[in-house]
């Protein structure tokens, strides 16, 4: 099965200064903003956008660095938190989207989305969180030592790199509740196919702040601290209590920030809840949507 079978939709680029900026962009309606983490790309709401299409506008970018955006080398792009919510608000203006939004936010999407979000809070009409974050690490969790690893190490450089071990790794151990077919597999990982394209991969992990003093730390305080102004959003979350990162200790700071939210809970899912358990996850979206008029 070949990845335009898999992957049905029209490529759109938007240029961002020099850089092709990917994304789709399918239906008409409300729109539904998708944001997609590391180390995946758009393909990841492939489902969702096929079933929320016949009556929303669905918009899911592929971050510079990833799925199929330019991969520039670090002199032509900053792969920093702040580069990607810029990006993601000039997208969303190029579009002329600017209220009613629905945010679809999943690994660094959270991050990213709720950036944006924080930014124009009185353009988000409703929230669908999955295995994410848009606060620090919990204090009851430590740093993953795959991540640690990742992160701070010439080891972690060459394995992510040299051997695509983390987008790879991800789309074996992403998984919980049954494996990923073998086109899809190869899909995810698809886009990051050379040292050159990793770049984003590995740059992603380094950019988790983790310390006052790191580049992005006072962003994400500021992310988190805008949370509670969201508090009376129709919320829906959705959660594979198996990820291997955003696991149950990431869900109770959702459940402390987010008290109004819908919690959806499944503890036979992995990181990507879309994968182990779309044919229940996308339903309860579209039902959430409904409710939420």
């Amino acid at each position: 099965m070949n990845l335009d079978t898999l992957f049905p939709f029209k490529r759109n680029y938007l240029d961002r200064n020099g850089q092709q900026y990917h994304y789709v962009n399918e239906g008409s309606g409300e729109p539904v903003v998708m944001v997609h983490g590391n180390p995946s790309w758009s393909f990841y709401y492939r489902n969702l956008i096929k079933s929320l299409s016949a009556d929303y506008q669905c918009i899911a970018p592929d971050h510079i660095g990833c799925g199929l955006s330019d991969k520039p080398s670090d002199k032509d792009y900053q792969y920093t938190l702040k580069s990607r919510i810029d990006d993601l608000e000039a997208l969303l203006d190029s579009l002329n989207i600017s209220e009613n939004i629905t945010l679809v936010v999943h690994d660094w999407g959270g991050m990213i989305g709720m950036g944006y979000a924080a930014r124009h809070p009185q353009r988000i009409k409703r929230l669908v969180i999955l295995n994410t974050a848009a606060f620090h690490l919990p204090k009851s969790k430590s740093l993953p030592f795959s991540l640690f690893i990742c992160r701070n190490t010439l080891l972690g450089t060459v394995l992510v790199r040299g051997f695509n071990a983390f987008s790879g790794i991800a789309s074996y151990i992403g998984v919980k509740r049954k494996p990923m077919e073998k086109a899809v597999r190869k899909a995810y990982v698809a886009p990051f196919n050379s040292w050159k394209n990793r770049i984003s991969t590995l740059r992603f992990v380094q950019d988790i702040p983790l310390f006052p003093h790191d580049k992005n730390y006072q962003l994400v305080s500021d992310i988190s601290d805008s949370l509670s102004q969201f508090q009376q959003l129709p919320t829906i979350v959705c959660w594979g209590l198996k990820d291997f990162v955003f696991d149950k200790h990431f869900l109770a700071v959702w459940k402390e920030k987010m008290p109004h939210a819908s919690i959806n809970e499944f503890a036979d899912c992995g990181h990507y809840i879309l994968e182990d358990a779309g044919d229940q996850v996308i339903p309860l979206i579209q039902k959430f949507m409904a409710e939420n008029p």
